[in-house]
């Protein structure tokens, strides 16, 4: 049977960082953001935060919510592995998604503003925010998406606001640890 962790937080939360210490388990990682990204080029356009915000909005127009999440299932389905990890949901209808096909486990990292901009400004990927306005408008974005409910509804949730990336790995590594070891819901 498949299993996913899907792993959901605002933007600059530690998601990536929280996934890592699964794929050094063992576990194949879908980045739901890298989905987008190769969608953006695929369009022909360059994969900044405008655009790959604009193409996040146009897959769901076109696709419907789950869209995003329908393209990392058909990724998942070629993989062929049975444990996987999903970095960054952003609503429940992609968990909902997800759990037709899987037992899930979502996991929400959690992290203040400022320390999430000071992550974003320290990662310097060609998409994160430049100035504190961009880093507002893209939690904005990310809200009207859904991704507020899903950090509410997280099965899980790890703090990330003081935590080195070894403290923060360890902490998801022993939630997910309990989850495949415990009783199956």
């Amino acid at each position: 049977m498949l299993r996913i962790v899907a792993v959901t937080g605002m933007p600059g939360a530690g998601k990536s960082t929280a996934t890592k210490v699964l794929v050094q388990a063992g576990w194949s990682r879908v980045v739901m953001g890298d989905v987008i990204r190769a969608e953006t080029k695929r369009r022909g356009l360059e994969p900044d935060a405008k655009n790959t915000g604009e193409v996040m909005k146009l897959l769901r127009k076109e696709g419907g919510p789950s869209a995003v999440a329908d393209l990392c299932l058909r990724q998942m389905e070629e993989s062929g592995s049975e444990n996987v990890v999903v970095d960054g949901i952003r609503s429940m209808t992609e968990v909902e998604a997800f759990r037709k096909r899987a037992a899930v486990l979502l996991v929400a990292v959690a992290a203040s503003p400022s320390r999430r901009f000071e992550l974003l400004r320290e990662r310097g990927r060609k998409d994160d925010p430049l100035s504190y306005e961009m880093f507002a408008a893209r939690d904005r974005r990310e809200l009207d998406v859904g991704i507020g409910e899903a950090v509410a509804l997280a099965d899980e949730t790890v703090s990330n606001q003081r935590r080195t990336p070894e403290e923060l790995a360890a902490d998801v590594a022993k939630l997910v640890e309990r989850w495949v070891n415990g009783p199956r819901a």
